[in-house]
């Protein structure tokens, strides 16, 4: 393909204290260099890390750039701050615990080049961990009714009654559109990202992916996983570090999400699981397991969500991107 007709691709990855983690990834970018498209830039965006994780970052035909923020912006705000300015036809959102290779961009460039495939709006791949097994990585768009299994454990007792958030019952290894990929690995079309008006960022982590792909699916453009190529993962990354936040944002997520895209009814069936129920379920859990420790997140994760509620309530759901 002449140099002029190559898309063009934007990574960007989001960083706090991911230590070697990041170095990794930046690392594994120039092995993926391959293939029929042309890298703009990869811009790292470090939410005020402690670690020493973004100095002196670089990678041998890497154009990088790294952007430093005095505070943690939240990982919504950061990737759109990262993807601000580019003028390239792809932006690819990548998580530092993600290392890429030979089979990882040039076969999903490969696949979008497809005319069947001009309607694909968002790209996820097939990741795998350590062992090179995949990864159940695509989810269903989620419902009060599933929002309710899910916190009182009943998609893990009969997942074939309540199917879980992830799509654990399928292996992965055939492509298909989806209602969501993981942010982990997320490639989307510049144009519609700036369409939608960005990732929102009243999600601080969590959930900004499954509303992305929704207003994506809700714009007349496909979600889809593409089994063709694959990247590495690690899962939990840098938020092993913080369960009881991790806890705290999840919850706080899933509550913004179905104020934002539930009627009154459902989003109030949500909130209620997701502040009475859930804690409650997690704390039987860890107790009956004698995790002292997981106990403790519970605890200090429930008390920072009700602690924040008259905030969250009190703000306005709306159908855009970025907050205003």
């Amino acid at each position: 393909m002449p140099p002029a007709n190559r898309p063009s691709l934007r990574i960007v990855t989001v960083n706090w204290n991911a230590g070697d983690l990041l170095r990794q990834c930046v690392a594994s970018i120039p092995a993926a260099l391959t293939g029929a498209f042309a890298l703009e830039l990869m811009t790292v965006v470090d939410n005020a890390s402690t670690d020493g994780s973004a100095d002196g970052l670089a990678a041998d035909g890497v154009p990088l750039a790294v952007l430093r923020n005095p505070s943690n912006r939240g990982f919504a705000a950061a990737c759109n701050q990262g993807a601000a300015g580019s003028r390239a036809d792809w932006l690819l959102f990548l998580n530092p615990d993600t290392r890429l290779s030979e089979r990882s961009l040039a076969p999903a460039f490969a696949f979008l080049a497809e005319l069947a495939q001009e309607r694909v709006g968002v790209l996820g791949i097939r990741l795998v961990d350590g062992t090179g097994r995949t990864q159940r990585c695509c989810a269903r768009a989620p419902t009060p009714g599933r929002i309710l299994a899910q916190a009182v454990g009943l998609d893990r007792l009969w997942p074939r009654l309540f199917p879980p958030h992830f799509m654990t019952e399928w292996d992965h290894a055939d492509s298909r559109p989806v209602d969501q990929v993981m942010g982990a690995f997320l490639l989307i079309r510049r144009s519609l990202f700036e369409e939608l008006g960005g990732f929102d960022e009243r999600f601080f982590v969590y959930y900004d992916d499954v509303d992305l792909c929704l207003r994506a699916r809700r714009a007349g453009w496909a979600v889809v996983h593409f089994a063709g190529a694959e990247a590495y993962h690690r899962g939990g990354g840098t938020s092993d570090q913080v369960r009881d936040l991790r806890l705290f944002y999840g919850l706080r997520s899933r509550i913004l999400f179905a104020a934002k895209h539930f009627p009154p009814a459902g989003a109030a069936l949500a909130t209620t699981a997701t502040l009475g129920l859930e804690p409650l379920v997690r704390l039987a859990h860890a107790l009956l397991a004698r995790s002292p420790a997981d106990a403790r997140a519970v605890l200090r994760g429930s008390a920072m969500l009700w602690r924040a509620l008259p905030r969250l309530l009190a703000r306005k759901p709306a159908g855009g991107g970025a907050a205003e």
